[in-house]
């Protein structure tokens, strides 16, 4: 066989479109489809929030397009997002550009974000992937997990300074001022984060490092590890029961609206680890006819052996720890380990719309099983 030459003449013209590209087997066609649905019923939402006169806008639909391909993809940021779709057939696809169509700039985002919020797209997003998943009978109506995690801000330590603090001295390299801190007492009532002020001081547990944070919590069913609830809040010591107990009477409020998920007739369980095993919030699950399978703690424990006989408390237990594989992919993979926007309707905003998606990653997997 003779050798090639190395040639760098371009094509002028190309007789492949993106679609003729793109594999047919590629996981990305399964979720295209199921967005593709979402979008469409999304339509009168967007046409509530644009004017009906003026210059045409980018359609919402690319931008929520390309916002899902970042986060299954992990592009850090906005700039490098649109680098990507100006040479990626894959992306190009995926969003509906033709392949000579030009991409907009990244401030784009920053624009329509408001939009976005002021329209709650995010929580629409999320219901109508659940919706997907409900139409084929894949979420469970009986058994739940409830947990939460730490979302860490986009602030430093060094930005949390006294709330009255009288005006400083410039600092002697603005980029990256010298503060010391050292045997300050600091506390989330005297301190602020200047840079993003609704931040919180917050640690686990006893010997671990305090970070600057927002804590994001999530409702699980668990049949096939599905998020139903979604929320990003406030970092407090109550946050975490306060908001599992909100959650979980939305659910209970919404299916008794709907007739779907949660009838309020039925009785269901919800699993939780023993952060959860206090008296507010096993007397606050038994008022929403829930029986709480929550872990014992080993002394002072709010259950006892009336719930933790029967063999379902076992089964919640195991498949309660399911749900740190959802929070592990939004850290690894949806960018949440280290959150990118500032302040909680943000965070909330881009949590719930990242946790949507990880359901669609789900829901791709659970149809090719079903087509097996």
């Amino acid at each position: 066989m003779a050798r090639g030459d190395d040639r760098h003449q371009q094509a002028m013209f190309s007789y492949l479109s993106s679609e003729e590209r793109v594999p047919q087997d590629h996981p990305l066609r399964t979720i295209r489809a199921l967005v593709d649905a979402v979008l469409r019923d999304l339509s009168p939402t967007f046409d509530a929030l644009y004017a009906k006169i003026g210059r045409p806008s980018i359609p919402p639909e690319h931008l929520l397009r390309t916002l899902l391909l970042q986060v299954l993809y992990s592009v850090r940021s906005e700039r490098l997002l649109m680098e990507a779709l100006q040479y990626n057939l894959l992306f190009r696809w995926f969003v509906g550009l033709n392949m000579d169509e030009p991409v907009w700039d990244h401030s784009t985002f920053s624009k329509n974000r408001e939009r976005f919020l002021a329209g709650d797209v995010a929580q629409a997003f999320f219901d109508l992937v659940l919706a997907q998943a409900r139409q084929r009978q894949l979420l469970s109506d009986e058994h739940f997990t409830v947990d939460a995690t730490l979302l860490e801000a986009w602030a430093s330590l060094k930005s949390f300074r006294p709330k009255e603090e009288p005006p400083a001295t410039p600092p002697d390299d603005p980029g990256n001022p010298t503060v010391d801190f050292h045997g300050e007492r600091r506390s989330n009532d005297t301190h602020q984060s200047t840079t993003d002020p609704e931040a919180r001081l917050y640690r686990k547990g006893n010997g671990r490092e305090a970070k600057l944070c927002y804590m994001g919590h999530i409702v699980m069913e668990n049949r096939h590890g599905l998020v139903v609830r979604a929320q990003a809040t406030i970092a407090t010591g109550t946050a975490e029961a306060d908001t599992a107990e909100d959650l979980i009477a939305q659910l209970a409020g919404a299916s008794e609206e709907e007739g779907e998920l949660l009838p309020g007739s039925r009785h269901r369980t919800v699993g939780a680890d023993k952060a959860f095993d206090t008296p507010a919030f096993v007397d606050a699950m038994r008022a929403l006819n829930s029986t709480p399978h929550v872990a014992q703690k080993v002394k002072g424990s709010a259950i006892d052996g009336r719930t933790t006989r029967h063999p379902g408390y076992a089964l919640s237990q195991t498949f309660r720890k399911r749900v740190e594989e959802s929070f592990g992919w939004l850290k690894t993979v949806g960018l949440m380990r280290k959150l990118r926007h500032r302040g909680t309707d943000r965070v909330d905003w881009m949590f719930v719309f990242s946790a949507a998606i990880y359901n669609l990653v789900r829901l791709r997997t659970l149809v090719a099983e079903a087509a097996a």
